[in-house]
């Protein structure tokens, strides 16, 4: 089996969506697949135009020139769609799998025609909800309606459509999507890489001054939707039933500078810890040293319909998980057993839980247990990518493509 995925952006940029990617596709060369990849104008500039990145072989497409609204992404629709034909001239794959957002399946569409190749298109978020999630567009508006109509248009047109949560999968069936063509491929953890957790890092401890401390931290991307502020707000109230919590926030983004100025302004400042972006090699010290990792996400449509990959990469690192009690996170965690969920965007409600979690220290070796065993079960990726085999095969034997389409299961839901 061949498969050329096409890619918004990929290695060596860093990510939640290279991670995802990059744990596809090592899972898929794994399992004896050929693998390739072609990534979009968005991507920038590379020094090569085809390179090999931690043994996956990459296709680079040039950056389109800077120009209308509109017109901007009809050219880079445009430039990929002549990018990913060429790359199909060359590496011949039996599959085209388009990742989101909606640009990249277009181009791919184009070339999926052309060639009489079958389309695989994986949605991770819907591109007007998460413009809306980052602060650059608006729920109801005129772009919202037109990405929207986008999406839609390009999943009918797709032989089968990948989603990583349940969510995504009502939300298009309820716009009229035949439910047979969609899958689920969840998120996961490839515990090839991210396995074992590294013991206690009392150096890093130690420089960040939280030896003697119980630490609540965040480790990912500072954008609204995370709920940040929230959390902040709830430090004054956690301080108080817990005199030695320290939060520490690991990461950046574009709420950084108001979330350090609220922290800066809050009466318990000193609990507040910034460290900034670490290298991804770096993160599991972090992880080390943590005992809480909190997830505050605002609830919204965003939050509600995707699912995000850092409970699960805490949750395989033996850490705690506290998670604001929305639509994504309730596809994780189940609480009480593999985690604890709090009223969304309520900072009393969070120190509460927080507190109370700190508290109930009795529970928490069977809690890490649960939590490790439900990543291992479920969202290993040597096992969720599995589910992409029945679909391949569907899609590109002749005799398969007259039989009723796989099920496969929606992992938690």
């Amino acid at each position: 089996m061949r498969i050329l995925h096409i890619l918004d952006h990929g290695l060596p940029l860093h990510s939640g969506y290279t991670f995802r990617t990059r744990a596809i596709l090592k899972s898929q060369m794994r399992r004896g697949w050929e693998v390739a990849a072609v990534t979009g104008p968005r991507h920038g500039d590379s020094a090569a135009i085809a390179e090999t990145v931690d043994g996956i072989d990459f296709h680079r497409t040039a950056p389109v020139r800077k120009t209308l609204p509109v017109v901007q992404e009809l050219h880079e629709i445009y430039a990929f769609s002549k990018r990913i034909d060429a790359v199909v001239a060359e590496f011949r794959p039996d599959v085209l799998h388009a990742h989101s957002p909606v640009l990249d399946a277009l181009a791919a569409l184009r070339v999926a025609r052309r060639r009489n190749l079958p389309l695989v298109y994986e949605i991770r978020a819907f591109w007007e909800d998460a413009a809306v999630g980052n602060g650059t567009g608006r729920e109801g508006s005129l772009v919202y309606r037109a990405t929207r109509a986008l999406e839609t248009h390009a999943v009918r047109r797709a032989d089968a459509v990948a989603v990583i949560c349940a969510g995504l999968q009502i939300d298009l069936v309820a716009r009229g999507i035949d439910r047979n063509k969609i899958f689920v491929s969840p998120n996961g953890v490839d515990l090839s890489v991210f396995g074992e957790p590294l013991p206690y890092d009392t150096a890093l401890a130690t420089a960040l001054g939280i030896t003697d401390a119980e630490v609540v931290g965040f480790i990912g991307s500072f954008y609204d939707y995370e709920g940040l502020d929230d959390l902040i707000a709830a430090m004054p109230q956690l301080v108080a039933a817990r005199p030695k919590v320290q939060l520490v926030l690991v990461g950046g983004g574009p709420a950084e500078a108001a979330l350090r100025a609220q922290a800066a302004a809050s009466p318990v400042a000193d609990h507040i810890r910034f460290v900034g972006r670490v290298p991804h090699t770096e993160v599991e010290r972090y992880y080390s040293v943590t005992d809480i990792l909190a997830y505050p996400r605002k609830p919204m449509r965003l939050t509600d319909l995707v699912t995000p990959l850092k409970p699960l990469e805490a949750m395989a690192q033996r850490r705690l998980v506290a998670a604001s009690d929305v639509g994504g996170h309730r596809e994780l965690i189940e609480d009480g057993v593999t985690g604890t969920l709090f009223t969304p965007a309520d900072p009393a409600a969070m120190a509460l839980a927080l507190a109370g979690l700190l508290a109930d220290r009795q529970s928490w070796e069977q809690r890490r247990d649960r939590g490790r065993a439900f990543v291992e079960r479920e969202r290993d990726w040597a096992r969720n990518v599995g589910c992409y085999a029945p679909v391949y095969q569907k899609l590109t034997d002749p005799l398969a493509r007259f039989t009723p389409w796989p099920t496969v299961p929606i992992l938690n839901a």
